[in-house]
């Protein structure tokens, strides 16, 4: 059973996949190959603005060598609105069904004098997939073989604004985002607080996981970026010497019920996400 069959009906996991800054993939399918049981792995679009190979090329070879699905992230950042759609048909005939829509980060972030397109939106981009999804373009003129994707949004479960975050998951799907993946979650009672007025727009959502490397990672996370909030028992954990993979299992233990899967942010670490994949499992 493939990911568009699970979602929502069974628990899913997926993960994410940092693409290689080179033509050699060979060790990014290895290490795709060494993670246990996935439904699906994130493929991400030249993050922090940095060279790497192509996310929708990646995502069509992991697919073709590991048979799982893939969900390629797709910035507005690099792509003119003619561009844009090339690059969605072109998707779809390398056989990728779900996309990931994002903003992407600023060319700033990079080494290179590269200029910013957006043309869209992360909102318009949605819209645009679901309109090709009809088989009509940007100017509403129709095509032939219209494309089939499922679109993933992100969302976040401990901002300072909930009621924002809904709003923005509302304007979401109505665009046309069909599930979600959280960012990272530490607070089991706000993660289920969150999940429950989820269930409200009928759309699934993956909740994330990182598992916290160091005390330093926790304190600047917890102070830092915005949506994520990290509570003293989990702080104290992590000073105490607690690895965050083992942290991350107890979390899913406590949620894992009322959630419809998890999607794990390792930062590459395998042997971090296989314990939790194991651990949760173990647990279904």
């Amino acid at each position: 059973m493939g990911l568009k069959e699970k979602l929502g009906k069974q628990f899913v996991i997926t993960t994410e996949l940092g693409p290689t800054d080179g033509t050699d993939v060979a060790t990014t399918l290895e290490k795709a190959r060494s993670y246990i049981k996935l439904d699906g792995i994130n493929i991400h679009d030249c993050p922090m603005a940095r060279m790497r190979i192509n996310s929708i090329a990646l995502a069509h070879i992991v697919q073709a060598e590991l048979g799982v699905d893939t969900i390629p992230h797709f910035t507005c950042r690099d792509r003119s609105l003619l561009g844009t759609q090339a690059d969605l048909l072109g998707a779809h005939a390398l056989s990728i069904r779900f996309l990931l829509p994002t903003t992407g980060d600023p060319p700033q972030h990079g080494p290179f004098q590269s200029s910013a397109v957006y043309d869209l939106n992360t909102m318009s981009l949605i819209k645009l997939i679901k309109e090709m999804n009809k088989g009509l373009d940007a100017v509403a003129k129709e095509f032939k073989g219209p494309t089939d994707f499922m679109i993933s949004g992100t969302t976040s479960a401990a901002a300072t604004n909930m009621d924002a975050v809904f709003s923005r998951v509302r304007r979401k799907i109505e665009a046309g985002v069909d599930f979600f993946q959280s960012q990272p979650c530490y607070d089991a009672a706000k993660t289920l607080s969150f999940v429950e007025k989820m269930k409200e727009f009928g759309k699934p959502v993956l909740i994330g996981l990182m598992p916290l490397k160091t005390v330093k990672m926790a304190e600047y996370m917890n102070d830092h970026v915005e949506g994520i909030e990290i509570p003293d028992d989990v702080m104290a954990k992590i000073r105490e010497g607690v690895s965050g993979a083992k942290i991350a299992c107890e979390f899913v233990e406590k949620v894992y019920k009322q959630i419809d899967g998890i999607h794990i942010m390792a930062l590459g670490d395998v042997k971090a996400s296989n314990e939790i994949i194991e651990h949760t499992l173990g647990l279904l």
